[in-house]
């Protein structure tokens, strides 16, 4: 039975959504063809649509959900928190026990201010970095994606040179420039002394499918940000506590001066945080700079959400002495390696990325080592693949860019099955 068969209770709520909702949904990435399907019920790695169809999930709340849809800890945790209250608006000691276990974890994370979203994360991170330094002018990374804050939202999507969005005025990207991932020579010429304020970098590029640095790339980024006095602002929303119990700065050794997190951050609940070296984020400090022209405004109504710091403080808990880390690194690990295999034994034009628990598959005969190689691959391969795995009950994100995390309750036997999925795609695709 094909997925448009299986899925004609979503297809009715997909209808019925696009009366309320602009296009049927509540966020672009979402609606997949022919139709979304409708999730009522997550749990681990399995997600039951409202037809009663169980896929295994590999997207997990967008890489947000660590220890799976609904784990016993996180759950056990938020239910005791909510007889106590589901938001304050008033200072409480949960706030500062999860900053202390981010400061403890993540090599950069001297202080740490709260959001509500990534994007949020980028938005203050980018401001107080411009506070800091009293400059205006930016850099950021070809393919970067930080969410939908004006000043960060250009040179997402080649070819990288036109607007993003409607509605974006030119003028808050003017200050903003970008080069390309994985060139150094690049990031030289665009960093002068005295000119950028930041320069702002995913260490793993997450939208561009996963594509990892090569070796030096992120120390050459570190040695020419201090020799301009640049700040180096890591976007880990993505990569924070993913790649390692500290980051992806943990795993390749290189501290940036801020860093920006969310998604495991919050255990399953809204998050977000800026977090960085204590000289910088004094300028958040209202007493230290009283006046509304010294410091760098922050806050926000939800900024510490007791629901979202309690899920939180039990995920980071579980995370720690990187058990959880070595079990998805291994699965991860073998997810990637038997693609590299199977698309080698049938000469398939794939190649893979693979860094720990997330792993890419790109339509292309190399890796893309940035994001306008990411673009020069076959689409039409690429959805054909998305809509093969999805009618065998597999579901990831996106069709363009098969992008994909493994988290702790995935098993051995789920990694096979993917695997097997994909050969039986290999070797029946005719292009």
């Amino acid at each position: 039975m094909s997925y448009k068969e299986r899925t004609k209770g979503s297809l009715r709520l997909y209808k019925r959504a696009q009366s309320v909702l602009p296009a049927g949904v509540s966020y672009q990435l979402r609606d997949i063809t022919p139709h979304p399907f409708y999730v009522r019920k997550a749990q681990g790695v399995k997600l039951t649509d409202v037809d009663g169809n169980v896929y295994t999930d590999y997207w997990v709340g967008h890489g947000a959900l660590i220890l799976g849809h609904s784990p016993k800890q996180v759950v056990d945790a938020v239910a005791k928190q909510l007889p106590n209250g589901t938001h304050y608006g008033f200072c409480h000691e949960l706030e500062i026990e999860l900053a202390e276990r981010v400061v403890d974890m993540m090599p950069s994370a001297e202080m740490v201010r709260y959001t509500s979203s990534g994007t949020e994360a980028n938005l203050y991170a980018t401001r107080l970095a411009r506070a800091y330094t009293g400059r205006m002018k930016m850099l950021k990374i070809e393919g970067g994606w930080h969410g939908g804050y004006d000043s960060l939202h250009m040179a997402v999507h080649a070819p990288f040179n036109v607007s993003e969005s409607a509605g974006l005025n030119p003028k808050t990207v003017e200050d903003t420039s970008a080069v390309p991932f994985n060139d150094l020579d690049a990031a030289e010429k665009a960093l002068k002394p005295g000119d950028k304020a930041c320069l702002i970098i995913e260490p793993v590029m997450g939208a561009g499918g996963f594509i990892t640095p090569e070796p030096g790339y992120l120390e050459g980024l570190r040695e020419l940000c201090d020799e301009t006095g640049t700040l180096l602002l890591f976007d880990e929303v993505v990569t924070g506590f993913r790649l390692a119990p500290g980051g992806a700065q943990e795993y390749y050794g290189v501290t940036p001066d801020v860093s920006t997190i969310g998604k495991i951050l919050g255990g399953g609940f809204p998050i977000g945080a800026l977090v960085g070296r204590r000289e910088v984020f004094e300028k958040i400090n209202h007493k230290k700079y009283p006046g509304m022209q010294e410091r760098s405004a922050q806050g926000g109504t939800f900024t510490g959400n007791p629901i979202s710091m309690t899920a939180g403080i039990a995920t980071l808990d579980a995370l720690k002495g990187g058990k959880v880390h070595k079990k998805i690194g291994m699965l991860g690990g073998k997810m990637s390696e038997g693609l590299r295999e199977i698309a080698g034994r049938y000469s398939f034009q794939a190649s893979v990325i693979g860094v720990e628990s997330c792993f890419a598959l790109h339509f292309r005969p190399k890796p893309p080592r940035n994001a306008r190689e990411t673009a020069d691959s076959d689409g039409r391969a690429a959805k054909a693949f998305y809509e093969h795995m999805l009618n065998n009950n597999i579901a990831f994100m996106t069709p363009s860019t098969c992008h994909a995390w493994i988290c702790e309750p995935h098993t051995e036997k789920d990694v096979g099955e993917f695997l097997a999925a994909a050969e039986a795609f290999f070797k029946s695709y005719k292009g």
